[in-house]
């Protein structure tokens, strides 16, 4: 796998005061990309919804990421009216997403929209929509247009091939979150628990502009181990030595985020099971990564996983996901963990997704993580990531 790292991408990133912005030949990029789609389906308006800091759709067309509610009324060759729900967060909007016609939203939020659509002439024509809009909302759209026209699949698949300028963006957020995986690494030690682990991680790339995305923990014994994956919420547990530590860590640059998964051996050597587990998930990840590349297909990196059921183990996680804008299609688990149907997809370059085999015991009482988010390039993956590979020993500790 070739490596596609930028040593200096916390200094050389994009940088502009008072925030970072994409130049106007990438917004516009996806403005007509967004356009297009629309023609497709033959709708002449999309109203793209996000709430509670979710909604990706928002800041990818204007900058504003998402706080308690947002709203983007979009026409080709109009512009973009961005509509926000707390009125104190106005002013910040404005700044970010200096490009868009930013209001409140008033009081009714989609009543505030239905004005606007009516301005433009949308009434009783179809209007597509991307996002989690709420029922009630959703109901007096629908009794305003002729038709609305779920667009959500359009909008994910704009974001599968990242542009050069978002790849740029892609390596500042793995740039940060490799800080964070080496903040873990050089400050893990028994006495330390789950809740303090999440600290150090945090620390090492808040300062610096990164936001946190996850930070999934495990922790368990390596003699007698009693978790295969790590955990969405931190625990109190404590840190032993003997412990296994596996994590799975995203910070995000504006919403361009890295994706990093390791397992740490804390003052001991990892047991013979946790040697052989990492070994067979090195192996799957060499295998899938050598057939990454264009015109590869999901059936190909599933194939290329047979090592890790041939060696009579199991995963819990995926095994394969898109990332970055959203958890994108292909979502792939290994052959003994399908939970639905292989899709039909083919690899372009320009995409990026985490490898991840998650390798794990039948009973589900042992686990290791490896993998990181790659990029696939002209002549195959391509790493995104500057840290360590393999299995991580952590010194013995006193405390």
């Amino acid at each position: 796998m070739s490596t596609d790292t930028t040593a200096d991408a916390l200094d050389l990133g994009p940088g502009a005061a008072p925030y970072p912005r994409f130049s106007e030949g990438e917004m516009q990029r996806r403005a007509d990309a967004l356009a297009e789609a629309m023609e497709a389906r033959d709708v002449d308006h999309v109203i793209l919804y996000g709430a509670n800091r979710s909604g990706s759709a928002i800041p990818w067309l204007t900058g504003w990421p998402v706080t308690r509610e947002a709203v983007v009324v979009f026409t080709p060759g109009e512009r973009n009216m961005l509509l926000v729900s707390f009125y104190n967060h106005v002013p910040n909007a404005e700044r970010i997403a200096a490009d868009a016609d930013v209001r409140w939203t008033g009081e009714s939020t989609i009543e505030t929209v239905l004005a606007e659509l009516a301005h433009r002439g949308a009434s009783g024509r179809r209007i597509g929509v991307v996002g989690p809009m709420p029922y009630g909302p959703h109901a007096r759209l629908a009794d305003f247009a002729d038709e609305i026209v779920a667009m959500d699949n359009d909008y994910v698949g704009l974001r599968l091939v990242k542009s050069a300028e978002e790849l740029d963006w892609v390596r500042v957020g793995a740039a940060l979150t490799d800080r964070g995986l080496l903040a873990l690494r050089d400050g893990l030690r028994p006495g330390l628990d789950e809740h303090q682990l999440s600290d150090l991680v945090e620390r090492a790339y808040v300062p610096h502009g990164g936001r946190t995305h996850i930070h999934y923990l495990g922790v368990t014994s390596m003699a007698s181990p009693r978790v295969c994956v790590p955990a969405q919420w931190p625990a109190n547990n404590a840190v032993s030595r003997g412990d296994a530590v596996t994590c799975e860590l995203s910070a995000s640059f504006w919403n361009y985020t890295g994706q990093v998964l390791r397992t740490f051996a804390v003052g001991e050597e990892p047991t013979p099971q946790y040697r052989e587990l990492h070994d067979v998930a090195d192996t799957a990840f060499d295998a899938i990564i050598a057939r990454l590349r264009p015109g590869a297909t999901a059936s190909d990196l599933l194939e290329a996983s047979g090592v890790i059921e041939e060696a009579g183990y199991t995963t819990r996680d995926d095994l394969v996901h898109g990332f970055v804008g959203g958890y994108l299609p292909p979502v792939l688990r290994s052959a003994s963990r399908q939970l639905m149907k292989v899709p039909e997809f083919t690899f372009a370059a320009g995409m990026t997704l985490v490898v991840q085999p998650n390798v794990i015991t039948q009973d589900e009482s042992a686990g290791v993580q490896t993998g990181e988010l790659v990029a696939v390039g002209a002549g195959g993956a391509k790493r995104l990531h500057g840290v360590e590979r393999g299995l991580i020993r952590i010194g013995p500790s006193s405390a």
